[in-house]
């Protein structure tokens, strides 16, 4: 049937047309755009999806930025390390110089005093865009990376990398709770008078047959059957006589005034325990116990930034104030440096550590050229601000044999410290390098996987741009023809 109301071949050939039309629409703008999904309309779940990657891009651009950052300035606090390094070294060498009494020790310490003012230069520049990492404590946080949850929150995750304190800053003795018990001064006084201990000969008129061997400090004097004569108190005097002629460092040997067949043997070394032994007579200890005193620190109490601990030899108190990180051994080579860089005439000092407890002690002598008694105690408080890592380097002085010896040990400390240092910041920016490639790579792969979600497979897109306009063709040429049907219908009233 055929109607001039109703043309459903052109109603059909339209419809067709309009598809075509909104295909070749899409398809050019998949051209011109570049991808699929241009816009929410288009696939809204991977549109919405891409639109989370593409945020986790820009946001890992700005991590790349900052781990950029951080890497620029460990790098410089690194380099900064390395150079103290290289001038403790050279201080080092300065010290074992003077170690020699005939060498000019005023010119070794200037040299000494210009490679301090030179570390202390180095510090001081150490900044990259104002921050300094070897001044102070506080550590530095750099963003490196944004964790993505499976709910969808994120969470920021930081590298740290601690400060390490390069100056020689006395650091603040704080007022909090107080550390007393982490610190127990062996006596009140630490006086030149050294320790003793005796050696009895056993009562006999005639030592003739007696033998007799005493072994001190790992010397050994012996007397066989014949070599000793008279009666006990007699060989107690002939053996005083060897023992004195021995020429044993520190250690004398003296009749007893009460008890003539008594040898009372003293040592005045000062860090160092004596060995006794006696056979065919007796002695009364096995060691001599040294002369100096100590102060010993806990095997169990933690050391925390700010905590203080203070000792007073004579009228004066040292103190060294703990950083993070910082262990007993660290406190007790900070008092050491404090009460080295005093200059006190005859007190010279030691740092230990017992092979068996692991307990770290501070021992301080006097050998009583200065002061005949000095005042001796400990005290620590929490809550100061820390010392610096190459503290007491300032008070070095090697124009004296006590100053030249306590030198040695103080500026090995140092070095161990700058060392650590240095150590610390290379295994930070060695770090923040890996971070910043994996987040580099990590960028490549969300864009790869944006890509692959909503860009054009332009090949494809240009066959079927191709098809389409010849479909679009086709369709105007269907639609011409089914506008043309009605125009039969006039031939029937003809």
């Amino acid at each position: 049937m055929s109607s001039i109301l109703t043309n459903n071949s052109a109603m059909v050939a339209l419809q067709t047309l309009k598809s075509i039309n909104g295909d070749l629409s899409k398809t050019q703008s998949m051209i011109s755009t570049g991808k699929s999904v241009a816009s929410a309309k288009d696939n809204a779940s991977v549109w919405a999806i891409s639109k989370v990657m593409e945020a986790d891009v820009k946001g890992f651009k700005g991590i790349s930025d900052s781990l950029s950052l951080g890497e620029s300035t460990v790098a410089v606090a690194r380099q900064a390390t390395e150079t103290v390094t290289d001038l403790l070294t050279e201080i080092k060498g300065k010290v074992v110089a003077a170690q020699e009494e005939n060498v000019d020790r005023s010119k070794i310490q200037t040299d000494i005093d210009a490679l301090t003012d030179q570390i202390k230069s180095v510090v001081g520049a150490a900044q990259f865009n104002g921050l300094n990492l070897v001044k102070g404590t506080d550590d530095m946080n750099i963003l490196s990376s944004l964790d993505r949850n499976s709910d969808g929150s994120v969470t920021a995750n930081n590298i740290t990398v601690g400060r390490q304190d390069m100056t020689t800053d006395k650091g603040t003795f704080g007022t909090g709770t107080s550390l007393n018990a982490n610190a127990t001064a062996s006596a009140v006084a630490a006086t030149s008078t050294g320790n003793a201990e005796n050696v009895t000969i056993a009562t006999d008129a005639d030592m003739s047959d007696n033998a007799v061997s005493i072994t001190v400090a790992g010397t050994t004097l012996s007397f066989g059957a014949g070599e000793l004569s008279g009666d006990q108190d007699a060989a107690a005097a002939q053996i005083t006589g060897a023992l004195n002629a021995l020429g044993l460092e520190g250690i004398t040997a003296a009749v007893n005034g009460t008890n003539a067949n008594q040898i009372d043997i003293t040592s005045t070394r000062g860090f160092e325990d004596v060995s006794l032994t006696a056979t065919g007579a007796t002695a009364s200890a096995a060691t001599i116990a040294e002369r100096g005193e100590s102060v010993d620190f806990s095997t169990s109490a933690a050391v925390n930034d700010g905590d203080g601990y203070k000792v007073t030899v004579g009228g004066a108190s040292y103190d060294y104030i703990a950083g993070k990180g910082e262990t007993m051994e660290d406190v007790a080579k900070g008092l050491k440096a404090a009460i080295d860089g005093a200059g006190l005439t005859g007190v010279t000092t030691n740092v230990s550590q017992d092979e068996t407890t692991g307990q770290w002690s501070l021992k301080v002598d006097n050998d009583g050229s200065g002061s005949a008694s000095l005042a001796f105690a400990a005290v620590g408080n929490a809550g100061g601000k820390a010392s610096g890592g190459l503290f007491g380097l300032d008070s070095i002085n090697v124009e004296t044999n006590s100053g030249a010896d306590a030198a040695l040990a103080n500026i090995e400390t140092m070095i161990s410290n700058s060392i650590d240092a240095a150590a610390s910041f290379g295994s930070a920016q060695g770090r923040i390098e890996t971070q910043s490639d994996f987040i580099g790579k990590l960028s490549d792969a969300l864009k790869s996987g944006i890509g692959s979600m909503v860009d054009a497979d332009m090949e494809e897109a240009s066959a079927r741009l191709q098809a389409l306009q010849v479909q679009q063709q086709l369709g105007v040429q269907s639609l011409s023809i089914a506008n043309q049907s009605p125009q039969s219908i006039l031939s029937l009233f003809r």
